[in-house]
């Protein structure tokens, strides 16, 4: 009979309360009402109609204006013209979340992603530059030298490569002007 490597039900349900116990969530009530609006994207199913970001005031007018036009009776056409405002509110919101989309798509995150892995190329080259002068300066005092002893983070043999690109490249600018561009 072969033994599972999974842990029995029970105790997986054990080790689950025990855990839930150490999560506290937020204690106050500012800090509970933040944290009802974690999931909260675009607001058309949220439980109120009015975002934080949106005004009351706006809200309550707009309201105010469906109860006037309809004069409800009862409970039931009090609900309804309640959930009528509501998702008036709600819709009206469309065209903000249209907008918005729209300027996504016109200015895509795609772009802030290459932005800041170029940023991350572009100071990677510069470390690489400065460990590669510390690797030439220590080559020519004949002293040992590591990478990581200066905090650089790559290995020494990918220092040498760039160190060796680094020369062949200032050598070729040397030839090149000399063959095209001295008189």
């Amino acid at each position: 009979m072969a033994t599972s490597h999974l842990q029995p039900v029970a105790s997986r349900s054990a080790t689950n309360r025990a855990n839930a116990l150490l999560s506290t969530g937020p204690r106050t009530d500012s800090g509970k009402q933040r944290s009802s609006l974690n999931a909260l994207r675009h607001g058309l199913t949220a439980a109120s109609a009015v975002l934080p970001s949106e005004d009351q005031a706006a809200f309550d007018a707009h309201r105010r204006g469906f109860f006037d036009e309809y004069q409800p009776a009862t409970p039931t056409e009090t609900q309804l013209t309640q959930e009528l405002a509501d998702t008036a509110w709600r819709l009206n919101r469309i065209p903000l979340l249209e907008a918005s989309l729209l300027d996504r798509a016109a200015n895509p995150p795609l772009d802030a992603l290459r932005e800041i892995q170029d940023e991350r190329r572009r100071e990677q080259e510069r470390q690489l530059k400065s460990a590669a002068a510390l690797l030439e300066l220590h080559k020519h005092k004949g002293i040992p030298w590591q990478p990581a002893d200066n905090g650089f983070v790559f290995s020494k043999d990918q220092v040498e490569r760039f160190s060796q690109r680094l020369i062949l490249l200032n050598q070729s600018r040397h030839i090149e002007h000399v063959r095209f561009h001295m008189r």
